[in-house]
């Protein structure tokens, strides 16, 4: 008894989380169950309960996952005294770009384990990588910790290899930035799904001094 009554909570938080992105990611962008691709199922295009992908940072991911090698973000004013590099996108980030950089069709997703071949591709507007560059858009995939905030100046110190800021708003990945920690893909509360409002450049100063 004293067992079930430890497990049913984190149950209940789970099922508590799973609602609450439903409810954050109906009517957005992300919202792709009534556009008549093989299932109404909002969850369905990137995850399911059974027979997932094994995909590196995903939670029973089920989507087929993009597989380009991107030319990277280069810049002297990024660390001008060297030791830091910009490598390929994370995990994390090639959740994002296995839809947005347009080589996977945004409807190749899983039935019963077997990944489908979509027909539906990202649009030219939408599409972050998509002609196999990322050197005109925001550096991701680097260590952002102390060091680079000395190197580059004008940067705020991280809190922790976890976070950037303490309120805990943006997240980091084994202490790297990458496009999850600018954007929530459950949560459009904020334009193309911030993670905090950018009125201000409130976010950007969240790193950058100014």
């Amino acid at each position: 008894m004293r067992n079930i009554k430890i497990i049913l909570p984190a149950i209940f938080g789970l099922v508590v989380a799973a609602v609450s992105a439903q409810a954050a990611i109906t009517g957005t962008p992300h919202d792709l169950s009534g556009r008549g691709w093989g299932t109404t199922e909002l969850c369905k295009f990137c995850h399911t309960p059974h027979l997932a992908q094994s995909v590196i940072g995903a939670p029973l991911w089920n989507h087929a996952s993009t597989s380009r090698a991107y030319t990277l973000y280069s810049s002297a004013t990024f660390d001008p005294n060297g030791g830091l590099t910009i490598g390929q996108p994370g995990p994390q980030s090639k959740l994002c770009l296995s839809c947005h950089d347009g080589t996977v069709a945004v409807d190749s997703y899983a039935n019963g384990g077997i990944l489908q071949t979509g027909t539906h591709f990202m649009t030219s507007t939408n599409t972050v990588g998509g002609s196999g560059s990322l050197a005109f858009d925001h550096p991701i995939a680097f260590t952002y910790n102390g060091g680079l905030a000395t190197s580059a100046k004008h940067l705020n110190t991280p809190v922790s290899v976890s976070w950037v800021d303490a309120g805990q708003t943006l997240p980091l990945y084994a202490g790297k930035l990458e496009c999850a920690t600018c954007h929530s893909v459950h949560d459009n509360t904020y334009t193309k799904f911030m993670r905090v409002s950018n009125a201000g450049s409130a976010m950007c100063l969240t790193c950058h001094t100014y």
